[in-house]
């Protein structure tokens, strides 16, 4: 049976009252949140040094349906879920990806966006088109921060499985392997489909993304093992996947937000 749009939007406002109704509150409560601002557009300094992105705004939208409030603070990628598990930190945001080890040491949220692992080149690069003839060429490098989703890709999506592999060129942030890939001293990087979007559309033809996606991944909020804070998170989530939020957002920062302006 197939529902007309009018019948669909019917049940979607029947539904959408019950959703919010369901919300917990919390009654005002402070929730320190710990960020990168680092991972564009999820989360990043715009060019007025004023903290912005998707995840801000998701967060900013649980904030009023949960009746909480937020303290930010800031740490490095590689600090972060140490600090979260630690408990030094309600809640960590920075396009973190759902791993089953991640879990021994965090508690994450349900996903509130899927993306794809892209290889990004300058957009003059012509050497190499995908992953295979990347690794054919021994000379070439990849840049990567250590521990992330795009380190472990580049080891066992591209290369040879070694974490030692000399053609990963290590960068404790992506911005400054990037930064790198277009001053040509590494010849790839790699990143989510967010971030890497954004970054070519900006580039005026300066990057570009070639081959396959290496692999898709989720993305969820992380906080210490047993904190009460997810269920009431996940409701959230579910409400704003539900109401049409999500979409809105990704429509703000993925489509009509430019990067750089």
């Amino acid at each position: 049976m197939k529902l007309t749009a009018a019948a669909l939007l019917g049940l979607a406002a029947m539904t959408l009252p019950a959703l919010a109704q369901d919300l917990p509150d919390l009654g005002g409560r402070e929730v320190v949140v710990v960020t990168e601002n680092a991972y564009p557009p999820l989360q990043f300094l715009d060019r007025d040094g004023a903290a912005v992105g998707w995840e801000y705004d998701a967060m900013a939208e649980i904030v009023k349906r949960l009746n909480i409030t937020v303290k930010y603070e800031n740490t490095s990628w590689d600090a972060m879920i140490p600090a979260v598990s630690e408990g030094q930190y309600d809640l960590g945001m920075t396009g973190i990806t759902i791993k089953d080890e991640r879990k021994e040491k965090v508690d994450f949220s349900d996903p509130y966006m899927r993306s794809e692992m892209l290889m990004i080149v300058r957009g003059d690069e012509e050497r190499f088109t995908d992953a295979a003839s990347f690794a054919a060429i021994p000379e070439l490098l990849v840049s990567a921060q250590p521990g992330t989703s795009p380190f472990y890709a580049a080891i066992y999506n591209i290369l040879d499985g070694n974490e030692e592999n000399q053609r990963v060129i290590k960068f404790e942030t992506f911005g400054a392997g990037l930064e790198a890939l277009k001053a040509g001293d590494v010849d790839l990087t790699l990143s989510d489909s967010t971030a890497a979007n954004g970054y070519v559309q900006a580039s005026n033809g300066g990057l570009k993304i070639i081959g396959e996606p290496l692999a898709s991944e989720d993305f969820g909020f992380i906080f210490p093992k047993g904190s009460d804070l997810v269920a009431p998170i996940n409701a959230a989530i579910a409400s704003m996947k539900a109401d049409g939020t999500l979409d809105a957002l990704n429509q703000k920062w993925f489509v009509e937000y430019k990067m750089g302006e």
